[in-house]
């Protein structure tokens, strides 16, 4: 084995920023959500008028400010990357906080239009619509959930390496719901 080899023991994945173990992940994360969106997709294809009436029960306005929550908290997860790198510890810790404190509200917003649902009577199995949409949000927030953590481990074990490692999850989470929102709520 040459040295260069030694020296990228994960090959390609040993370039991108972070652990190469959180991409073999987050690889792993994108195909399953992009099956999941092709199952919705072709799903819609086939219901149109299903989904057209699930659709007109959403609130595209929770969503679209769920979409800035996330879209700003991955801008504070970059910005706490950034702050430790330059040797900012304290300012990247807060920026990491800020980054959570963001996914809890995302949670929280998401929690609200689950219960609003429950109040009128939709569930996850109205029909296939709010089947897909609940597996689908359902799973995103599990990520979300998931992601607070990650950021909360690295935040206490704070190494550059760390942090890019724990905000390349968080930025999949986001980058997933950016599609998300549309394919769900407002596509027709």
């Amino acid at each position: 084995m040459d040295l260069a080899q030694e020296d990228r023991p994960w090959g390609a994945l040993s370039d991108l920023p972070g652990h190469p173990m959180m991409w073999v992940l987050i690889l792993t994360e994108v195909v399953t959500f992009g099956l999941l969106f092709v199952t919705f997709a072709v799903t819609r294809a086939v219901h149109p008028d299903l989904f057209a009436a699930g659709q007109a029960q959403l609130d595209p306005a929770l969503g679209g400010i769920n979409t800035l929550v996330l879209i700003t908290s991955g801008w504070l997860a970059a910005l706490a990357v950034e702050s430790r790198a330059g040797g900012r510890r304290t300012t990247a810790r807060l920026q990491l906080g800020g980054a959570m404190a963001l996914g809890a509200v995302f949670i929280t917003i998401k929690l609200a239009e689950y219960i609003a649902k429950g109040q009128a009577g939709i569930g996850i199995e109205t029909d296939t619509f709010f089947t897909l949409y609940f597996l689908l949000t359902g799973f995103h927030l599990l990520h979300v959930v998931l992601g607070i953590a990650i950021l909360a481990a690295v935040a206490f074990s704070d190494s550059v390496e760390n942090l890019k490692t724990g905000t390349a999850f968080w930025h999949m989470v986001d980058l997933v719901w950016v599609v998300m929102y549309p394919l769900i709520y407002l596509v027709g």
